[in-house]
């Protein structure tokens, strides 16, 4: 006796149809997996024999023969246990294969027989879904399947409700997605740059970073407020698109981050890893390639916070990603590329004791040592910050005091509109921020006077830019031009994104 079922696999983002074979002949009783099954797959034996008896099916004892083809490919997970257990039963003829009708099924079983969800259900259906095959699901990852466009979903809770409707003794139709789930949610915040007292400055500096996608620094003593800013950054960033959504959804279910019921991730991504992260945690890896933090902060935030204390090389691997907007993950097996578009945001004390530059207390640091914290931080990687803020200490009376700035509502409607522009501006170009502006385009849309030009070039040889920072002080002065609703760049435009590369002359002075 012998019974086909398909399941799918997943491979970094991408997934892939699996074929699993059920062979039961006469001989001793036994149950064997074969096809570069590790032991999660392998262990399914037994869950999937105890699942079959306590479901009040007949568990065959004879010999079991179980084949995952492709045969060269790793299988891992217990996502397969729901398709090893329904070519069990369909080949036993408990279960009816229906003509025409090839599903895929996804789902792990408990002892009991109940149907539990799975990771990477959305990225493994995305990259099937014109293979025609519909999908067999537990009724956790319904929501996260429902998106998958030309592909319908049917969910099932427990072992005997699925084999009662292939058997024609129950309903059988499709998962239908409420309103509330198929629809981009408005994402919510509770931290508000109301609460932030002065650093008005720092506020106009992070609208701009968010009006353009920017990555942006921030130097200052201990306390001035640096992670209170960063960490309302998303609060004024632009809404996810459906798109958008969907990316972000992908990466998130592949690493197993997503809570299945919840359908779509609708609020941008804010990722904050500690300083003591490896690389690998960074930008993705292990034996089978999972993303790492800065795929999952993609469309979103990376902060990295105390930037000096990440060690060296795991800061170096930042610089190909930025650049390219995707990492790519080469193992034995294969390579992997994961999206990689995010905004960096860093942030750092300007010595070791934290104090230099602080007018109201003392630094305790030589020279020496103050040069050796800054050159943590390689020129190439500074370079690809396109803002440089110092955020200063903030006197008694603005603290104590009644007025407060912007409100993120406020800041967000002037990014909002800034967005928009671009939009407009670079519609069917393939890019969507000032950010992502390439040299070519750089000279289309930030053309100079000639007052400008030597406005620049001053700039060039007192702050020894690089031809990479000069390209950025375009791309943050066309974002500013944008957030004043100007068609052409002013002079104050340019004078003001000139300001924002300060550190470069700072970081270059010991």
């Amino acid at each position: 006796m012998l019974a086909k079922v398909k399941s799918t696999g997943l491979f970094g983002i991408n997934g892939y149809i699996i074929d699993i074979e059920a062979d039961i002949s006469n001989g001793l009783p036994g149950f064997d997996i074969v096809g570069l099954a590790d032991i999660a797959v392998k262990e399914s034996r037994e869950r999937v024999r105890a699942a079959i008896k306590n479901s009040g099916f007949d568990f065959p004892m004879k010999r079991i023969t179980i084949n995952m083809a492709p045969g060269d490919t790793r299988k891992e997970g217990p996502a397969y246990d729901l398709a090893i257990a329904m070519g069990i039963l369909i080949a036993t003829n408990q279960a009816r294969a229906i003509p025409d009708f090839e599903p895929i099924f996804l789902g792990e079983l408990s002892l009991d027989g109940s149907i539990r969800p799975v990771s990477g259900v959305l990225p493994m259906l995305l990259s099937v879904s014109d293979t025609e095959h519909d999908v067999i699901l537990p009724t956790n990852n319904a929501p996260e399947a429902s998106h998958v466009e030309g592909m319908n979903v049917y969910a099932f809770e427990h072992l005997i409700d699925l084999v009662s409707a292939l058997n024609g003794e129950s309903s059988f139709s499709p998962y239908q997605p409420t309103d509330e789930l198929a629809l981009n949610k408005e994402s919510t915040y509770y931290d508000d740059y109301f609460d932030v007292k002065g650093q008005e400055g720092a506020k106009r500096a992070l609208k701009i970073a968010a009006a353009g996608g920017h990555n942006i620094i921030m130097l200052g003593s201990p306390g001035t407020g640096k992670t209170m800013l960063a960490k309302r950054l998303p609060s004024i960033l632009p809404e996810l698109t459906y798109a958008e959504a969907i990316e972000t959804t992908k990466i998130y279910s592949a690493a197993a981050e997503l809570d299945a019921t919840q359908g779509l991730i609708h609020a941008r991504p804010f990722r904050a890893p500690h300083h003591t992260a490896s690389a690998v945690a960074l930008v993705g890896g292990g034996r089978v390639p999972k993303p790492g933090e800065i795929s999952l902060a993609h469309n979103g935030v990376l902060f990295l916070d105390e930037l000096p204390e990440y060690k060296r090389d795991v800061l170096e691997v930042l610089r190909q990603p930025l650049e390219d907007g995707k990492i790519t993950v080469s193992r034995v097996q294969g390579s992997a590329t994961f999206p990689a578009k995010f905004m960096l945001v860093g942030s750092m004390n300007p010595c070791p004791c934290g104090y230099h530059g602080d007018s109201s207390h003392d630094c305790h640091c030589t020279p020496n040592q103050i040069s050796r914290y800054l050159d943590r931080i390689s020129g190439p990687l500074l370079d690809r910050f396109d803002i440089h803020l110092e955020v200063r200490p903030i006197s008694f009376d603005k603290l104590t005091g009644g007025r407060k700035g912007e409100t993120s509502q406020e800041m967000k409607e002037a990014v909002d509109g800034a967005r928009n522009q671009q939009l407009d501006r670079y519609k069917n170009k393939g890019i969507y921020s000032n950010a992502q502006l390439n040299s070519k385009q750089i000279e289309i849309h930030c053309k100079l006077t000639d007052s400008q030009k030597k406005m620049i070039k001053q700039a060039f040889t007192a702050l020894s830019l690089s031809a990479r920072a000069y390209d950025r002080i375009l791309r943050v002065a066309r974002t500013i031009a944008d957030l004043e609703g100007e068609e052409n760049l002013l002079d104050q435009n340019l004078a003001e994104a000139i300001q924002y590369r300060s550190l470069d002359r700072q970081f270059w002075s010991y």
